[in-house]
């Protein structure tokens, strides 16, 4: 059996221009946020998704889905395009203390060969970093997703995202970002999906020296993420990271989320997000020739 590479879910250009529709509660409480007055139904996040994934996995080099909400109706029927590869996560999200994500398992539901037999390439997994929590555990459980998604052939993505501590009010989120890139940027995983420094505000010099900082804990290609950056502004985040050293972007929000909540979705879905997705790519593609 071949494994897959990051080649796989990659643009020609050797980067990365990858859309993520795998985001569950927070989701849901983008179309509340919207002003969604009525009950919002799972199905109401499934039908988003499969569009989402429909109209713009033709310009995207990979789309990340959940098994929560779509990945089985992704599959079934046949959202990604061709041009596309599939990305599953195999993160478990258990809510908790009022927020969504509390803690993230393994989902043992997740067949890494029945992904791949279903044209997967790809999994992710999202890892909770609290600097008061144990780092052995976080480590053994990505080194037990690595080892899952080799026994298939499969890419491995680990997504490193920063919380503050259980205990205490002191969060620096910045020093967070580089301790959490010096436990896990050398793990052996294929891509590394990291958060924005500063979340895409400020100086770009000074963005930029703290993006080569996180770049340098990183022994591996890395993606950055748009949550938490201002959709304005992720254009521009994307150009300083690869500059910094990343290889593309991993992102959902920055993408579809100004078109959640407005009426005739698809026409929004390609009228506003595959336009700014193709945008996206672009950057991608001239920033890798720059390098």
């Amino acid at each position: 059996m071949l494994s897959y590479t990051i080649k796989d879910i990659a643009r020609t250009s050797g980067g990365f221009a990858m859309l993520a529709v795998d985001q569950r509660e927070a989701m849901r409480n983008m179309f509340a946020s919207a002003g969604i007055k009525r009950p919002i139904s799972d199905q109401v996040l499934t039908d988003f998704k499969v569009k989402a994934a429909q109209i713009l996995s033709p310009y995207a080099s990979a789309v990340l889905v959940d098994n929560q909400f779509c990945y089985k109706q992704i599959v079934e029927q046949k959202a990604i395009s061709p041009q596309s590869s599939m990305i599953v996560a195999m993160d478990k999200f258990i809510p908790g203390n009022g927020i969504p994500v509390d803690k993230v398992e393994l989902d043992k539901e997740i067949n890494p060969h029945e992904v791949r037999s279903n044209g997967g390439k790809a999994l992710k997994l999202l890892v909770l970093w609290r600097e008061d929590e144990d780092s052995n555990q976080r480590l053994d459980m990505v080194n037990d997703f690595i080892k899952t998604c080799r026994s298939a052939g499969l890419v491995s993505i680990i997504e490193p995202v920063v919380r503050p501590p259980r205990i205490g009010d002191k969060f620096d989120r910045e020093k967070a970002l580089i301790d959490a890139a010096k436990e896990l940027g050398d793990c052996g995983a294929d891509l590394y999906k990291g958060e924005m420094p500063l979340f895409g505000k400020g100086e770009s010099s000074k963005l930029l020296d703290a993006t080569k900082a996180l770049n340098d804990q990183i022994n591996m290609p890395w993606v950055i993420l748009s949550s938490g950056i201002d959709p304005n502004l992720f254009c521009r985040s994307v150009r300083i990271a690869m500059q910094a050293g990343a290889s593309g972007f991993l992102a959902g929000r920055a993408v579809w989320s100004s078109v959640i909540g407005l009426p005739d979705t698809e026409l929004m879905l390609k009228d506003i997000s595959a336009p700014r997705l193709q945008h996206l790519a672009h950057i991608v593609d001239e920033m890798m020739s720059s390098k």
